[in-house]
């Protein structure tokens, strides 16, 4: 394949945002080296939001002054953070962050849940936050919410999530993408619709994020990838979910999707057994068991016929 692919993990940030039990910063701590070591190219540590409406986000200045430093060495992975506000961009650049991950949503009521304001005026805000990122020489990844379809209002039009990228486009951002907060997407409006993105906007990077609510996330990621889509946010364990929408479901599972297009030919390079091994400390602290499927089964590199896995 001629364009690189690139692994954004979400997992410390989307994965366990909607979690009753907190995960200790310890914890987060010895996951966060893990993921560095297996070749994956971003982690999202967390996010700058308020605390009491989102608890396990409450350490996550803690978390970029502890790695201070890691995401800038050599072939290390970029640190990043959400922010949605003003005041999340200036707590960010305050700790050190170099990659800033925000968006809006393209369903109104979704939108007023998330920032309590309406889709347009969300839209205009994250334009001028693009641009005092850039401004401040730091990396900006926007994408829009709801893309594919919201779990309050259904179907979403297709012109007004090109629209939203449009008004990031112009406001300097070079990474955009796609979220399929709902899990509604299919592959075929997926496919589409980057391809319009890349029509719009040839030298984009393009990025997506997909819930597997109706069971179609790995799907829809070969779709993108067929689409021109380089960057593939992804969470270990298939853990997440928006805290602001009635259904929230996990995210396209990291391991599962590294292992997708590993057996593609894809990024051989990323250490699966590391990731894997993350996934099933997750499941352990959470006590329950999780939806990935290749934290359970293995690698079929792995496979021994009869006797099973490794």
């Amino acid at each position: 394949m001629a364009k690189r692919i690139y692994f954004q993990e979400v997992g410390l940030r989307d994965g366990i945002q909607v979690e009753a039990a907190l995960v200790p910063t310890e914890r987060k701590i010895k996951w966060i080296t893990e993921l560095l070591g297996s070749g994956i190219d971003q982690i999202q540590l967390g996010a700058f939001v308020r605390a009491d409406k989102v608890p396990q986000m409450a350490d996550t200045e803690e978390l970029f002054r502890h790695f201070q430093g890691q995401g800038g060495k050599p072939g290390a992975a970029e640190l990043s953070a959400l922010v949605l506000n003003e005041k999340g961009l200036e707590r960010g650049l305050d700790c050190g962050v170099e990659v800033f991950c925000m968006g809006s949503s393209a369903s109104d009521t979704h939108s007023r849940e998330n920032t309590g304001m309406g889709a347009d005026e969300a839209a205009d805000r994250v334009a001028v936050m693009i641009k005092e990122t850039l401004k401040a020489g730091k990396k900006v990844r926007a994408s829009v919410q709801s893309s594919f379809g919201c779990g309050y209002e259904g179907p979403i039009s297709e012109e007004k999530v090109l629209a939203i990228v449009k008004k990031y486009l112009d406001a300097g951002a070079r990474n955009v993408g796609l979220s399929d907060t709902a899990g509604h997407a299919n592959p075929v409006q997926v496919g589409r619709m980057f391809t319009a993105i890349s029509k719009m906007a040839p030298e984009a990077e393009l990025s997506c994020h997909f819930h597997n609510a109706y069971a179609m996330a790995l799907t829809n990621c070969c779709f993108a990838l067929a689409a021109g889509v380089t960057y593939f946010e992804t969470s270990i364990g298939g853990l997440g979910g928006c805290p602001f929408i009635e259904r929230p479901s996990g995210n396209v599972c990291t391991e599962d999707l590294v292992h997708t297009f590993q057996r593609m030919g894809i990024r051989k390079d990323v250490k699966l057994e590391a990731i894997i091994g993350v996934a099933r400390d997750a499941a352990a602290f959470f006590g329950r068991e999780l939806p990935g499927v290749i934290m359970k089964n293995g690698s079929i590199v792995d496979f021994k016929g009869s006797l099973g896995n490794k």
